[in-house]
């Protein structure tokens, strides 16, 4: 599973002219599921992101979790983290998941999130998304659970 967060001012989702998901003060969260992840990468990760200490105590230093701020996340399947570029000029996605498996897992994921006790508001699995966000910070990382 590799997953790329992004602290977020606010976020959200538009899918075919209509907003599906927003959020303000949290996470940006995009995920990619490859072929051999087990619900054991989805705990990892979804454990992982919700304690990140990303987010600025009252010294300005990154102290606070995002469950200690209360915040939520936007959640977006995103098969092109698992885009190979290192040959040619198109990417190849021979290591994203297929279709079925990686919107089970990607459910897995916000259902896992969700049971921590976070927000999570989602795009649409599988459509054409536009992804509006601020950045603050700006902070962005990148979680592998391999």
């Amino acid at each position: 599973m590799r997953v790329v967060v992004q602290r977020a001012k606010d976020a959200r989702v538009i899918v075919q002219n209509e907003e599906v998901g927003s959020i303000e003060n949290g996470l940006m969260v995009l995920v990619g599921i490859t072929h051999s992840d087990t619900i054991e990468d989805v705990k990892y990760v979804a454990d992982k992101i919700v304690n990140l200490r990303i987010f600025e105590d009252q010294e300005g230093k990154m102290n606070l979790s995002l469950l200690d701020v209360k915040g939520s996340i936007l959640s977006v399947s995103q098969f092109t983290l698992y885009g190979d570029c290192r040959k040619g000029r198109r990417p190849n996605f021979m290591d994203a998941a297929k279709p079925d498996y990686a919107e089970e897992m990607y459910e897995s994921f916000n259902k896992e999130v969700r049971d921590k006790g976070v927000h999570v508001e989602t795009g649409t699995f599988g459509a054409m998304m536009d992804v509006q966000f601020t950045n603050v910070g700006p902070v962005t990382l990148i979680i592998e659970s391999k």
